[in-house]
Parts: structure tokens; sequence; C-alpha cells
């Protein structure tokens, strides 16, 4: 996949992005996010004299590989912006609560919390910060219908230049995940899901947003352990060792969808910020720089899991008469609570466990048990 680095396609048009991937393994994977970084040119993105927001990603309150932001990947990134003369109090970790994720405890449980206090970096879930109403002007297509009395975002966030923290996976909603859908947990409050039924219009959406509201947005992408299936909670991890970095955000998912093995423009959230300027994602208009992937495909599959499929049966499927009662009422508290049962009680307890045990017999659960 590494491309010459020229400044044209082989159509003639330039190249417009540039997203670095870099193979790793757990001895050095500190100093390959470093150099993944500096491929990316993170330094001409995002500067020392602006705040930094450092945005995890959360997928589930518990530790599942591949589902949040890994621990070596917080370590990586924040031990080589302080090493590049970032300031401390100028870097703020956040991430925001779901209907079924709790930020301090996912804090905790994906060992991120150690990892920050080394640092000397305190972690700020975003349910205990000030929201407030923000009125975009951009052309937004469906947020503005979905949230009519406004769109509320934490109010630390306008001005502020971001970094983006996901890892390599799949999506039940959105095929596949990463930094563009993590802004989703970011700019959006814990009634999110309400954008589910319009999940690829949202996303686009969300880049608009950010271009308003951030001076700069870099993301650094964690594939090490990447998942596969049912995605973003119940998959089956692979180990791919496998970074990336780039300050599009759209070319770095679009990256990480044809490594799993979609194509990119096939997508619809990518195809539509590609066709809209927000971003490039057809691969042939992308610089590839840092290892040689070519011959990588991971042979991924989108699958839906009992949740996201119930979740639309109801917003798109037979039960969609019942939309509102069942998901815009004071009745949906079902909704939680089943998702719960589902994947707390049920699926971690059996399925998840066993992928678990596998995962650490590898190298990097045994850099996860050393953190």
């Amino acid at each position: 996949m590494t491309e010459d680095p020229a400044v044209t396609t082989p159509s003639g048009r330039a190249r417009t992005a540039r997203v670095a991937v870099v193979r790793t393994r757990p001895d050095t994977v500190i100093e390959d996010y470093a150099r993944v970084m500096d491929l990316a040119g993170y330094r001409d993105t995002l500067s020392r004299d602006r705040d930094t927001l450092i945005k995890l990603n959360l997928s589930w309150t518990k530790y599942f590989p591949s589902c949040s932001s890994q621990p070596w990947q917080v370590d990586g990134v924040l031990t080589k912006m302080l090493a590049d003369g970032f300031r401390r109090e100028r870097l703020i970790p956040i991430e925001n609560k779901t209907v079924v994720t709790n930020p301090r405890e996912g804090c905790r449980n994906n060992r991120w919390e150690p990892v920050l206090q080394r640092h000397g970096l305190t972690f700020v879930p975003l349910p205990e910060v000030e929201w407030q109403v923000y009125r975009f002007t951009s052309p937004l297509l469906k947020l503005n219908e979905i949230f009519p009395e406004g769109i509320q975002i934490p109010a630390i966030y306008p001005g502020k230049q971001i970094l983006h923290l996901p890892t390599v996976k799949t999506h039940g909603h959105a095929v596949m995940t990463g930094s563009v859908k993590n802004s989703f947990g970011g700019l959006l409050r814990e009634v999110r899901h309400y954008a589910h039924k319009y999940m690829h219009e949202v996303l686009v959406d969300l880049l608009y947003m950010q271009r308003e509201l951030h001076p700069a947005v870099f993301t650094v992408t964690d594939g090490t352990v990447a998942g596969d299936g049912a995605g973003p909670r119940t998959m089956i991890p692979r180990v791919k060792n496998l970074i990336l970095a780039a300050a599009d955000s759209v070319a770095i998912d679009a990256i990480s969808a044809r490594l799993m093995g979609f194509d990119p423009m096939s997508i619809p959230f990518l195809r539509m910020a590609h066709e809209r300027g927000l971003g490039v994602a057809d691969p042939r208009e992308i610089e590839l720089v840092g290892d040689d992937v070519s011959q990588e495909n991971f042979g991924f599959q989108t699958k839906r899991s009992m949740v996201i499929w119930g979740d639309q049966m109801i917003r798109k499927g037979f039960l969609r008469p019942f939309e509102r009662l069942l998901l815009h009422s004071p009745l949906m508290v079902w909704a939680p609570f089943a998702s719960n049962v589902y994947h707390d009680m049920m699926w971690y307890p059996t399925v998840g466990q066993s992928r678990i045990r596998e995962f650490m017999r590898t190298e990097w659960g045994a850099l996860f048990r050393k953190y």
C-alpha cells in the first residue's frame, strides 16, 4: 500500500492528504508512535501554543482488546508530545459517557489512569464539564433536524485543537469506525443514540462541526490489535501490529478501511465527506508514507450484534412504527438495560472472556498486564 511519494496520482491528480503507517511490536511501540507521528507531520498541524484536547475512545466501560484506546497508544502519544515540548497543563485528556458507558470506570478498566498519572495529566470526563448550545453555520445534513432545540457541545471545545485516539475496528452502524466516529463521542451528549438512524449523514455533520470548532485536528490510530466482526464491542481481536497517523480524519479512516478490506468510497460517510471537500477518501489521492503495507488486506467483515440489529429494526425495520414509543419516550429506559444485560451479563462473561484469555496469551496481552 505504500505509494511513490510523488505529489500526483497515476491519473495526474494532486495527492491532497498524507497518512503514515508503521509496523510495530510491543517492545518498540512507544518509539514507533513517535515515528508515525513525525512521518505524518503532526507538529505541522498541532501547535504547542494551544490547548490540546486528547479525545480518547471508550466503546466499552470494560476492557476488551481493540475496543477502546489502548494504554500503549495513550502512553506513546503523550510521551512523544511531552518530549517535543507540549506543556502538561495544555494537554486535556477527555471522554464522554453514553447511556451504557461510564468514563471514569472506563479510564480505570482500560488502564489509561496510571498512564495519565505517570505523565502528570488529569482525566476530564465530559459529563462533568459545562455544556452549551452552539449555533453552527455549516450546512449540516441531519443534526439540526435531530436536535431542533439546538446542538449542545462541551463548553471547553471551541477554539481548542483536538487529537483523536481511535482504534482500527468494524462498526455495525457505520461499517467501520475511527477518527470521524470518535468525534461522535465528544460532540454529542449521551442521547446521541438518537443519531443512529442517520449515522452516515451525522458523521459528515461532525466533520463540518469540527471544522468550525477546532483550529487543528490530528489523529493517531492504533491497529496493533484490530477488531473484526460485530463492532464496536463484540468483536474478534486480530493482532495486526500497525499504527497510523494523519491530519486528515477522512483519509486515515479511508486507509484503515482499506486495510480491513473495505473499499473506502463504498462507505457512505467517507464518500459523502470526500464529495463535500471535508477530507480525502479516495486512496488514489492519498500519499502513504512509512512502512510498506501494500499486501495487507485483513479480510474483515462487518457484522451486527444482537443489540445493533434490534436498534436498526426499530429505527428502519419492521418495528419502525414503535420507534417513538420505544426510543423517544420515558419507556426508552428498556434499551440501555437490555444492552447492559446482553453485553455485560451475557456476552462478556462467556464469549468475551474466552477471547480475552486468548488475547492475553499474545505479546500485546502481556504488555497490557504491565500497565
